[in-house]
């Protein structure tokens, strides 16, 4: 009896199966592969080695093992306490998949400049602002990274923008949700509410031909955000990541010290050596600090049959160098994915929800500090200012501050409060239905919003000297962005046998409407008010169809149209309608190379494309709009003052800018890809510029206008390549390398015939009004305009002395010339990832070359008047440039203050080891940032955006501890 019994308890008997996942073709480890008894949950993964261990099998279960670029395989149990797998490549998902907007396609189809930035092609480091993971990756994309405040974002050109005073920056879209590109009210960084930690990839649409089915919003690119999600059939796993930092600035402003200070008011005729104080302060080194931050990262992730789930939640706090500057983001990011009705019906689900709370430091203190007299202490024990030492004078029997004088950087940071938070939501469902009565046929609908909440406050005392009122100083803010869409479309694919052809079409309609909304309370002057409300409401309705064809697999055909009608522009020109055409030859599949087995990739692209920008900086251009008085314009009657309606001008013709691209190409892969590359070259042509110019008076309700008024062309060579220079069981080396060539000239800019007309541009300090670039015919955007410095023997500039150009033996305005400009020549990335067993090495260098940097740093504060042509009781402090030019006097507009800002630049260095476990699977890392700069360029950093380098907040060089845990 007791035998029978035993019987059945042996049938149920659960055992464990160990063994190792290797690739076929190389016998390496394949980390991270799935096995799981079919049917179950019950399941595990590889690890780094590629061991996996898995409970609870009985006989009759069958064992799957799958990953990603590999033929899944299942294995039934019979007993065995070890099954070793090798997976074979799939070649139908080695060619990886690629978003070209609304659908997607293969890497070996696609024929517009397209490129994938992968998450294992990420920057790393504690990383706040998404942009910086992929910056140096992708040739022809430019991001320069935000200045040193925490959570500051960086600006982001693609083929170096379109527009001149409309938006450059490139539609960023967001798991299908295209963001408002005016971005969010009282964030750092529209991008801040995406979790770096969540991203999956990036995909950069360069060319009109891939960009064109964003129509008026795509001339400046568009990048295609892809967070992560759950996968099917996958056990659960947590994981716990921690990023620690800790940054400080590498290099100050070079001021006089207050020794050199003293001499140079002691030697200067005039001056009152009497006025000078007896401390000797740094005042930079008061107002910097040493950064710190945590990144926190909780995940959990599961499938459970068909459905799959993805938590996260991120806390990310982090202080800047300057003192009191603080940023902290709160996110909590949820992907869900159901599939129904035999895989028919498949629902999406993402939604990344953020909490950003900042404090904002007083940013004048970063130019206080450079010019604040060093021989004054920080404290006065007789300051009416909270004790703070500030330039004043006595008015009958009070003591006031010196209203023109330079304020206590040291008391700028302490006195002034300025902080807000932001609650945000970018949520999507996605409904994806393969429709049965038509093989390869599906409807697509997808409704999303992004949606934001600002509440902030500022505060300034009545005992701040930088508080010229009579009362305390204050705000309060709040405001709404509301962005809702809907898309829905169709997507036919299927393969025409008859004429060995593949056909991938779709055709949709998108409505999109945006709204925003401000208001504050607060004070102005001497007096308690409330301000106007600001509302802004637009809407997008768009049409749109792409069709695409490969022949044979060897010839691709593919052409798309958009319409696009937007409330923002007039009646006549409020339907715009780009379309493009592209075609691409894969010549590896040809007969006369079918026996190249070297050869892996050969494919020719070209394109044409139309595409706009309708950011253009104003709603309801073409309306006449009436503004409410602000700064006290009210009008009196008896005893009340009654705010004023002003109208202001408008182009009732405005319409958005136009672009024109024509794209070649070329992608090769040799040896199985381990070496790949692709050359593209391109020429655009921006028609319709925007730009604020003036016209005659009594012609409208100003003499100026903002109407469109240019034409810009643009053209340039984009080179990537990559290679594996190493690839072994224990050792891989692979390396990526881009560079890209571009130059930008203004063909017309004037409403007129004027040769010599130009828009002034580049604002600078040292004067009122003064600028230092222009916009002008044959040039580009950025150029400087500038006198052309003359130099002694000794190599040392002449002061006042510059190149008499016309020849009319006198300096004047004409002999001022467009000269050099703020944008490079070229520009380039290079990225090494290394892995030795279980240590992984990083590093990737950027670099920048022919662009131009104004020193506003020296040229405001570098002769002795600026700090001496002062009223009589205070002083201010000189760029120690003084010391070497002796200039006595401002020269603004010298091109001795025009420095080459080339630059290698370390971007990122990072080693890692892991260590795989039973249970828990841990890796460590180490990463530095901003670790080594080369240049010749003598201010604080050569990376400025826009070219004038003034009031500049350095960027720290930061070092992060890295932990993951994965459960």
């Amino acid at each position: 009896m007791y035998l029978l019994l035993l019987l059945p308890m042996s049938f149920f008997a659960q055992n464990t199966v160990s063994g190792t996942v290797t690739e076929s073709a190389t016998s390496l480890p394949v980390p991270g592969a799935n096995v799981i008894v079919k049917g179950t949950t019950n399941g595990t993964t590889t690890d780094f080695d590629g061991n996996y261990t898995i409970e609870n099998v009985s006989a009759g279960d069958v064992l799957v093992y799958s990953f990603l670029g590999f033929v899944t395989q299942e294995v039934p149990y019979e007993g065995q306490s070890t099954i070793d797998i090798l997976l074979d490549e799939d070649q139908g998902t080695l060619d990886e998949v690629v978003l070209i907007g609304y659908g997607a396609t293969s890497e070996q189809d696609a024929t517009g400049a397209v490129q994938k930035v992968s998450a294992e092609d990420f920057n790393q480091g504690a990383v706040v602002a998404p942009e910086e993971l992929i910056a140096g990756k992708s040739a022809g994309v430019q991001i320069v990274p935000g200045d040193g405040a925490p959570g500051s974002g960086g600006s982001i050109r693609i083929r170096g923008g379109a527009s001149l005073s409309g938006s450059n920056d490139p539609l960023i879209v967001v798991d299908g949700v295209p963001l408002d590109q005016r971005g969010v009210q009282g964030s750092r960084n529209a991008l801040n509410s995406i979790n770096p930690n969540e991203i999956e990839d990036f995909t950069i649409l360069k060319d009109a031909a891939a960009t064109s089915i964003y129509g008026s919003r795509a001339s400046n690119g568009v990048i295609l955000i892809t967070t992560k999600k759950g996968k099917k059939d996958t056990p659960f796993q947590f994981t716990y990541d921690v990023k620690t930092s800790i940054g400080n600035i590498t290099d100050k402003v070079d001021v006089l010290n207050a020794e050199q200070f003293r001499n140079i008011i002691n030697n200067t005729p005039g001056t009152d050596p009497e006025l000078l104080g007896d401390a000797s302060t740094d005042w930079q080194e008061l107002i910097y600090q040493t950064s710190v931050g945590a990144i926190h990262n909780l995940t959990a992730t599961q499938g459970v049959g068909n459905f799959y789930y993805r938590l996260n939640f991120n806390h990310t706090q982090q202080t800047g160098v300057l003192k009191r500057d603080y940023y902290q983001r709160d996110a909590f990011n949820i992907s869900l994915n159901q599939d129904l009705f035999d895989n028919q019906l498949k629902l999406t689900l993402t939604s990344k929800n953020s909490l950003d709370q900042n404090n904002f430091a007083n940013r004048g203190a970063i130019g206080a500090a450079v010019a604040f007299d060093p021989t004054q202490a920080v404290y006065d024990p007789n300051s009416p200012f909270d004790g703070y030492f500030e330039f004043t004078r006595a008015t009958g029997s009070d003591i006031t501050q010196q209203n023109l004088a330079t304020r206590n950087p040291v008391a700028l940071i302490a006195q002034t409060e300025d902080s807000n938070q932001t609650r945000r939501s970018i949520t999507n469902l996605n409904a994806e239905w393969k429709l049965p009565w038509v093989d390869g046929l599906k409807a697509v609908v997808s409704g999303g919003f992004d949606y934001s909440e600002v509440q902030g406050a500022t505060f300034l005392p009545i005992t701040a000297a930088s508080n010229t009122s009579n009362i305390n100083q204050f705000s309060n803010y709040d405001g709404i962005n509301r962005n809702l869409l809907l898309d829905t479309y169709v997507n036919y694919q299927n393969e025409i046998e008859a004429i060995s052809t593949e056909i991938d079409a779709t055709a949709g309609h998108s409505y999109q409407e945006f709204y925003s909304y401000s208001d504050s309370y607060g004070t102005e002057q001497d007096q308690e008010r409330d301000f106007p409300e600001y509302i802004s409401r637009n809407a997008l309705e768009s049409y749109f169809g792409r069709v695409s064809f490969d022949i044979n697999n060897k010839y691709l055909i593919s052409g798309s149209i958009r319409a696009d009608g937007s409330s923002r522009v007039a009646p006549q020109n409020r339907w715009g309608y780009f379309p493009a055409a592209s075609i691409g030859w894969k010549v590896q599949n040809e007969k006369f190379l079918e026996n190249a087995d070297w050869l892996t990739q050969l494919k020719l692209r070209a394109g044409y494309g139309e595409t706009g920008n309708y950011e253009i900086g104003q709603d309801y251009g073409y309306l006449g709009i009436y503004t409410p008085s602000v700064g006290g314009a009210s009008y009196q009657f008896g005893n009340e003052f009654v705010p004023t309606l002003r109208p202001e001008e408008y182009d009732e013709n405005l319409k958005w800018e136009a672009l024109k691209n024509y794209n070649a190409g070329i992608d090769l892969g040799f040896f199985d890809n381990r070496l790949t590359g692709s050359v593209d070259a391109y020429y655009r042509e921006t028609k319709d510029l925007v730009a604020v110019v003036p016209i005659p008076a009594g012609a409208n309700l100003s003499d100026q206008l903002l109407t469109n008024v240019g034409t810009a062309i643009s053209r340039g060579i984009e080179v990537a390549v990559g290679g594996d220079l190493a690839r072994s069981e224990d050792f891989n080396w692979s390396v990526n390398y881009n560079i890209t060539f571009q130059e930008k000239e203004i063909t017309k800019l004037s409403l007129g015939d004027d040769p010599d007309f130009f828009i002034p541009q580049g604002g600078i300090s040292g004067g009122v009004g003064n600028t230092i670039q222009l916009w002008k015919k044959g040039f580009d955007p950025s150029t400087f305009f500038v006198f052309r410095q003359v130099y002694n023997e000794q190599g040392q500039p002449i002061e006042g002395a510059y190149v008499d150009v016309n020849g009319d033996n006198q300096i004047t305005e004409a002999d001022r010339q467009p000269y050099k400009k703020a944008t490079p020549d070229y520009f380039m990335g290079f990225t090494n990832t290394l892995n030795y067993k279980n240590f992984d090495l990083n590093f990737t260098f950027r670099g920048s070359f022919g662009n131009y940097v104004y020193n506003n740093t020296k040229s405001s504060n570098g002769f002795v008047e600026a700090g001496t042509n002062t009223p009589s009781d205070y002083y201010s402090n000189l760029n120690a440039n003084v010391l070497e030019t002796n200039f006595q006097n401002s020269q603004f507009f010298s091109d001795y203050y025009l420095e080459a800002a080339d630059f290698v630049k370390l971007d990122n260095v990072s080693i890692g080891y892991t260590i795989p476990g039973e249970k828990v699977d841990f890796r460590a890392s180490l990463t530095a940032s901003n670790v080594l700069t080369i240049t010749n360029y003598d201010g604080l950093d050569p990376e400025v955006f826009g070219g004038i380098d003034n009031n500049f907040y350095p960027r720290s060089r930061r070092f992060v501890l890295g932990l993951n845990f994965a459960f």
